[in-house]
């Protein structure tokens, strides 16, 4: 598609140079585009050629999007969305592994702004994208300048990134129980069509896949701990079916592009991890738990706090990330934590931590909620030399302090 539109409209559209000193940067979200006569024509001559798609400079390309100009609070002012330097250009001094150009989806959210920021730290260029649904500028604010790119985009649209790129990792998708019911149609697109989407861009550019799955895939499970061979116990039309369904289709689509076209993919199964950046009302128990405390309120359980989970701290489950990136595994692999604990001990801990006085009442159990939930790490152990390394005190301590600062 890129040379058909090159052909129709010319290098001079198609890799405009977008000069944003003085502080925008055009990003697909809705609206009208706002930035000046030059730039319109660019828009106006591609809409009339395509009528589906645009691209800048280092942007993407986003089917039914009109572009507005994001202000420089957002982005911040020398910004670069440039193609970056070619493949062979960033290999000349140093190793694909130590520096690479990255797609991160979902780069605004809690996992991706920390994976976005681990990525960044250890050299490479991040081309973040997010629809900003469940995720925030403001967690990545810190990011903005050399080395670091972000579109709001959905990756449920067609997705284009300019350029060499030598990595994509798909995280996008909202992933708390609540936004199961509030928006499960998105879930299911973002597992579905911006998995396929994201797989296509990773094919056209050569470039590694790297795929956020979920324990959610093993269900409520009737194996403990669960190992990556266990295909898992899922109830496919019940409100968890929408994410839980959504990433198993995900993991098929990616192992049929690994298998039919030969794209070099990471599949990560995430176990329960919380830390800073998390959405104080995102519904998961130990945001909940937390803000809960720290406002004197009731800790509510659902149930009667016996079903047991293990919780991954995000310093913890970004470091797995990058080692099984940096791997040659193409199989899933679980990256969590496997100290267990019931639900009714995580809010006696939290207690605890906090020093709060809240009483613990209990509400009756959502539908299909997991009974039980702990990885099998001998993988992670024994092929990627990964475990985890914070437990669960020390974790609910940085996150406390996160939310103390959020909350005032």
């Amino acid at each position: 598609m890129v040379t058909e539109l090159e052909r129709t409209l010319g290098d001079e559209y198609t890799h405009a140079n977008v000069d944003i000193s003085g502080g925008h940067v055009f990003a697909p979200i809705g609206g009208h585009h706002s930035q000046g006569h030059q730039f319109t024509r660019h828009v106006s001559a591609f809409r009339r050629a395509t009528e589906r798609a645009i691209t800048l400079r280092g942007g993407v390309f986003a089917t039914g999007h009109d572009f507005k100009a994001v202000d420089s609070h957002e982005a911040s002012a020398g910004f670069d969305i440039g193609t970056g330097p070619s493949r062979q250009a960033r290999r000349t001094h140093r190793t694909l592994v130590d520096m690479a150009r990255v797609v991160v989806t979902g780069g605004a959210g809690f996992l991706g702004s920390h994976l976005c920021r681990a990525l960044v730290e250890r050299g490479d260029q991040v081309v973040a994208l997010d629809n900003l649904v469940t995720g925030s500028v403001t967690n990545i604010e810190e990011l903005f300048g050399a080395g670091f790119t972000f579109v709001e985009h959905d990756v449920s649209n067609y997705v284009w990134v300019p350029g060499p790129v030598d990595v994509v990792m798909h995280l996008a998708s909202p992933a708390s129980p609540i936004d199961f019911e509030r928006i499960p149609i998105q879930i299911l697109k973002v597992g579905g069509l911006g998995t396929h989407n994201t797989l296509g861009l990773a094919l056209e550019k050569q470039a590694k896949f790297f795929l956020a799955s979920t324990s959610e895939v093993y269900g409520d499970p009737l194996v403990h701990p669960q190992p990556e061979e266990y295909w898992g116990n899922v109830n496919p039309i019940g409100p968890r079916g929408v994410y839980d369904e959504a990433k198993r289709y995900a993991e098929a689509m990616t192992m049929a592009y690994h298998r039919h076209h030969g794209v070099d993919v990471r599949i990560v199964r995430i176990f329960n991890t919380y830390g800073p950046r998390m959405r104080p009302d995102d519904g998961r128990a130990v945001s909940n738990f937390l803000v809960q405390a720290m406002r004197g309120e009731p800790i509510t359980i659902f149930g009667d706090g016996s079903q047991s989970r293990s919780f991954t701290y995000v310093d913890d489950e970004i470091r797995g990330f990058l080692a099984l990136l940096d791997s040659d595994l193409n199989t899933p692999i679980n990256i969590g934590n496997d100290n267990e604990f019931t639900i009714a001990q995580l809010a006696e801990l939290v207690i605890d931590v906090t020093g709060s006085s809240s009483e613990i009442v209990h509400l009756p159990l959502p539908v299909d909620d997991p009974t039980q939930r702990k990885p099998d790490l001998t993988k992670a152990r024994t092929l990627l030399g990964w475990e985890p390394t914070v437990q669960l005190r020390e974790g609910l301590e940085r996150t406390a302090e996160y939310f103390s600062s959020l909350l005032g």
